[in-house]
């Protein structure tokens, strides 16, 4: 603190202690020109690959925060500002009419991002700036002077080369070479290197040789090296137009007939450095950031890894947050006999106490091992121990404590660690609170629930670095530094869940947590232990048979272009198909024209060339291939393979798996189904058993919505969506033809999702008109529904949150934002969280109870995978009919909604045998 500005500006970024004393000598500015970074992300990420799980696109958000995280690092600077555009009209539109007219309007995926930039740089305490009737040069332009005037060192961040004007020895441009990585920085003597002038002649240059960027026209006949030329000789543009008589030949005539342009071209690019802004250098000082604020940001646009990266800024360069102190200290012990850890668990575990276990360890496919183990008592008190050394009195010692369901066990990511335990030989009872799913309820949609992360965030708190996460430690604890790393998680995870448990409480879900999400635990670990047996030959085969398929189609896609080509490249199938064949030109990128699967599906419909057809098949053959190829290296030694269940990822509460990622696979094609034949039931079982909910989100809807034509039709067992068909088009139900009960279908489901009248005719493929027919006379007949939906928008927005039928709620904070794609996008994740995600509770409900009954029955049947709303078990010699009851009359008693669950189930060799 005494040092002033340095210190808080090492707390804020990260700096060594050893760089605060060169840093307060002087103060460096970083200048960021924000619409220029923003569009060059946009470019540089493509778009499909960075957006949230609600659709937001956020590939400029992310590509801009990366470089900033990159650039405060690289040049740890003390001030830093962004400077924005207001609009395209400016000082210099009135000086000349066609300035930046010949832009394109831009993207509809980059509309809305600068907004998201503008609320990381909130987060991050970073001040922006931006004026009306200026643009962003000129704020850089202007605090360039100021802070060149303050004896500041200025830095630069601009893809726009009319900074090069600024650039003196106290400012260097650092200019994206290309993408978002690699910078070039620009000095003076970088100036004159690239274009043999000085960066005060720049501007001058510039006015010569035109900028089709901002549309000043050039003058014809005089490139780059001409104008450059020009400057160097008569020393400025002022003194070249005052002899331009002097000048011969063509190029002279030409500038002659050109110097009223050429002149205003001057005015425009000259940059203002004296505008009245309302910030001083004294308000771009860098100062911390409040980290719940950053975690709120990145948490809406799930940026896991840069968030990872900023908060590493700050924590790898040797400097502790509040304290010298370290946190989640105590004392630790290290067994030296057998018999010390029954003294621990004596004096610091009695019945009743909750206790951190945390382990070290790896696990994953079905089994694990560790090798330490930590817990902590209340006090801080811990132990460390490693399994592997215990003695024979400890060993079931312990073994005793953890079977023990009086012994309150508190964990994080528990169902890995199960794993490891059970690899042992130990059995786990008493998980009393896994602080991991503990967040995910407190905050659905966090994609960092690390320890360390949720340290850092609920208890303001620093894990210091070798501490990590349970499970990831990959340390040698043969040393101590370790086993006070692994101690130090255990005390952190045990303070963690004492905070978590009142705000689960305060949140209304510690009944879903404890009766759904910690039970669940434990049945998806032994799912994932005992795995699904496939026919590693069978899928041989159809690998092999993909591969042949793809040659052919490649084959076929060269004969029919002539040549041969790389079918992968976007850029040669960009050059054949809009080149060589002169197909309808698709949707424009920065490299061309889009190739994408939805491009080539629009070009196989609407045109009669046979090659776009080829191209998709060959592309979803390589799919396909690619699934197999993948799922053959994942057999066990006994053709089991062994998937892992991701409880705290989707925000509405659904399940996902990974390695390998059974949701992949297609349901309905009939490649899925050849995929799913290669699923088998494993040596002593019987049968495969599939089980799943008919029509659930339909259902679900009817109970929230109460309407009772909607709940008739399901009491009475109707087709649902020929009564509703029926309904809407006024028509008798057996007069409903296939396509007017698909489009009910396609938009009942799709109001569950938040499906717009524009989304509703894409699907369909009708006009928007005649979708927002369609649903308003769905809505006249289903007046219910409408009610609800509209009703769930606006409770939401007066809450703040969504809540499933259990109790489990979603926070919206967006619904009230002024930023109108993110309000919608909110409003439809309003519709359909309460749906999705009752579906979500009610098949995990389901599942407890069919496990509890068939272990209640002492049936060898077990469940195996849960992919979206199936269920599959594998079933026991002789125990059909009785595993078919158990599963049927639980999962339709799994929840009391005022229309009957009815559930389809259906047996088999294979999965794809047992489909119903």
């Amino acid at each position: 603190v005494v040092v002033g500005r340095g210190l808080v500006n090492c707390w804020g970024l990260g700096l060594r202690i050893a760089d605060v004393t060169e840093q307060a000598k002087k103060a460096r500015l970083l200048l960021v020109d924000g619409h220029s970074l923003a569009y060059r992300a946009f470019f540089a990420l493509p778009v499909e690959n960075f957006s949230t799980s609600d659709g937001q696109p956020t590939n400029a958000v992310y590509g801009f925060t990366s470089m900033l995280i990159n650039t405060l690092r690289d040049e740890q600077p003390t001030h830093i500002a962004v400077a924005f555009d207001v609009s395209r009209q400016t000082f210099r539109t009135q000086v000349f009419g066609d300035y930046k007219a010949n832009r394109a309007t831009s993207p509809s995926e980059f509309k809305g991002q600068v907004d998201l930039i503008c609320e990381v740089l909130a987060a991050l305490d970073i001040c922006s700036v931006r004026v009306d009737g200026f643009e962003a040069d000129d704020i850089i332009a202007t605090l360039a002077t100021q802070a060149t005037e303050g004896g500041f060192e200025v830095l630069i961040l601009s893809g726009d080369r009319d900074s090069f004007q600024l650039i003196n020895d106290t400012t260097t441009v650092l200019y994206p070479k290309r993408g978002v990585s690699d910078l070039t920085r620009f000095t003076p003597a970088e100036v004159v290197e690239k274009y043999g002038l000085t960066p005060g002649q720049y501007a001058d240059f510039a006015a010569l040789r035109g900028d089709p960027s901002d549309n000043l026209p050039s003058i014809p006949s005089v490139g780059d090296k001409t104008a450059a030329k020009w400057i160097r000789e008569y020393g400025s543009l002022d003194a070249l137009l005052a002899q331009a008589d002097q000048v011969h030949g063509r190029v002279g005539e030409a500038l002659r007939s050109h110097v009223d342009q050429v002149r205003i071209n001057r005015e425009l690019t000259e940059l203002v450095r004296t505008m009245d802004l309302e910030v001083t250098l004294a308000d771009l000082e860098l100062t911390p950031f409040d980290p719940d604020k950053v975690h709120e940001v990145f948490d809406a646009l799930q940026f896991r890894v840069l968030r990872e990266r900023l908060f590493d800024l700050v924590a790898h360069q040797g400097l502790a947050p509040q304290s010298a102190e370290p946190d989640f200290a105590g004392d630790l012990a290290v067994p030296d006999r057998d018999g010390a850890v029954q003294l621990w668990l004596d004096d610091y575990a009695p019945v009743g106490a909750r206790v951190a276990l945390v382990l070290d360890g790896r696990w994953g496919a079905g089994t694990g091992d560790c090798w330490g183990i930590a817990l902590a008592a209340p006090d801080g008190n811990a132990l460390w121990f490693d399994p592997a050394d215990l003695g024979e009195a400890d060993d079931r010692v312990f073994a005793q404590w953890l079977a023990d369901p009086l012994r309150p066990k508190v964990m994080h990511a528990a169902k890995g660690q199960m794993l490891a335990l059970w690899a042992r030989g130990w059995s786990l009872e008493g998980l009393a609170a896994d602080i991991e799913l503990s967040a995910y309820l407190v905050a659905a949609g966090s994609r960092s629930l690390a320890v360390g992360d949720l340290v850092e965030r609920f208890l303001g708190k620093k894990l210091l670095a070798d501490s990590g996460t349970a499970g990831q430690l990959s340390l040698t604890t043969d040393n101590d530094e370790a086993r006070e790393a692994l101690a130090r998680t255990a005390r952190a995870v045990l303070e963690l869940a004492g905070l978590l448990d009142g705000l689960v409480a305060d949140r209304g879900g510690q009944q879903l947590l404890e009766q759904v999400e910690l039970p669940l635990v434990t049945l998806l670990a032994r799912m994932e232990r005992d795995g699904i047996g496939v026919d590693v030959a069978y899928l041989r085969t159809v690998e092999q048979e993909y591969g042949v398929e793809l040659a052919k189609n490649e084959e076929l896609a060269h004969e029919l272009a002539g040549h041969p080509f790389n079918l992968g490249s976007p850029k040669q199938l960009q050059e054949i198909l809009f080149g060589e064949r002169g197909l309808p030109k698709t949707k424009r990128t920065k490299t061309g024209y889009t190739t994408d699967a939805d491009a080539l599906a629009t070009l196989a419909a609407t045109t009669d060339d046979p090659l776009p057809v080829v191209l998709l098949r060959w592309r979803e053959i390589s799919k396909l291939r690619q699934t197999v190829a993948g799922l053959l290296p994942l057999a066990d030694a006994h053709s089991r393979i062994h998937t892992t269940f991701q409880q705290t990822v989707a925000a509405t509460g659904r399940l996902s798996s990974t390695d390998p990622n059974l949701q992949n696979i297609p349901i309905r094609t009939e490649e899925g189904r050849r995929i799913r034949s290669g699923f088998v039931v494993g040596a002593g079982f019987q049968t495969l058993l599939t089980a799943d909910y008919s029509q659930i989100e339909m259902r679900i809807m009817a109970h929230l919505s109460g309407d009772e034509q909607l709940i008739e039709a399901f009491r009475g067992g109707e087709d649902l969506h020929s009564t509703m068909a029926s309904a809407v088009f006024s028509v008798p139900v057996d007069s409903v033809d296939a396509e007017q009960r698909r489009r009910i279908k396609a938009m009942s489901y799709g109001l569950a999702y938040g499906l717009s009248a524009f989304g509703l005719s894409a699907q369909l493929g009708i006009g928007a008109n005649e979708a927002r027919a369609l649903m308003d006379g769905y809505f006249a007949r289903f007046g219910g529904v409408r009610d609800f939906l509209h009703r769930a928008v606006e409770t939401a927005r007066e809450t703040g949150y969504t809540e499933t039928i259990l109790g489990r709620r979603r926070y919206l904070p967006d619904l009230n934002s002024d930023n109108r794609q993110r309000r919608e996008m909110a409003e439809r994740m309003a519709l359909n969280a309460p749906i999705q995600g009752s579906a979500a509770d009610l098949v995990k409900v389901a599942m407890l109870r069919v496990d509890a009954q068939l272990r209640s029955a002492q049936l060898q049947t077990r469940l195996l995978l849960q992919v979206h709303d199936e269920l599959v078990l594998e079933v026991g010699p002789g125990e059909v009919e009785a595993a078919t009851d158990i599963v049927r009359r639980q999962m339709e008693q799994a929840a009391q909604l005022d229309v009957p669950l009815a559930v389809s189930i259906g047996l088999g060799r294979t999965w794809h045998d047992a489909a119903h």
